[in-house]
């Protein structure tokens, strides 16, 4: 299981680099379809092409910076607890391009569809097993004062 947290955590962040640069950067292909999805919901398609790919951008960081705490042989609780974020950022953001590809586009993109439902899956998988290692730890939480 510990192999399948790390390649997906670090193919689910290798993947989403080609999103995060291509809205960023305004690839054609990215504009046009931020245009056709902005419609809709009567929003600015360069402000939602630009705040979209800082989300994205930010998800591909967490997921790469989480594959690189899964690399050592011991992780410290808050690394741990930074990869399960991770996961859960993740599969927050991606629901939401699944919702944006089915509800703002005239016809969804299927491939983007895979893209997204594969990380949702893989990212719950993940976890889940992180939390159970998490609750197995019996790790106590500090109370704030």
């Amino acid at each position: 299981m510990k192999n399948f947290l790390r390649i997906t955590q670090l193919f689910s962040g290798l993947l989403l680099i080609r999103f995060s640069i291509s809205k960023l950067f305004a690839w054609p292909i990215s504009v046009n379809a931020f245009i056709e999805m902005a419609k809709p919901i009567g929003i600015d398609p360069t402000f939602f092409r630009l705040f979209t790919g800082v989300i994205i951008s930010t998800v591909c960081l967490s997921y790469l910076v989480g594959f690189y705490f899964l690399l050592k042989k011991k992780l410290a609780t808050t690394q741990l607890k930074f990869v399960l974020f991770s996961n859960i950022l993740g599969t927050g953001v991606m629901l939401g391009a699944l919702l944006s590809e089915f509800f703002l586009r005239v016809e969804p993109k299927w491939i983007l569809v895979y893209i997204a439902s594969f990380i949702v899956i893989s990212s719950i998988v993940n976890a889940l097993y992180l939390s159970k290692n998490l609750l197995c730890k019996k790790v106590k939480l500090k109370a704030i004062n």
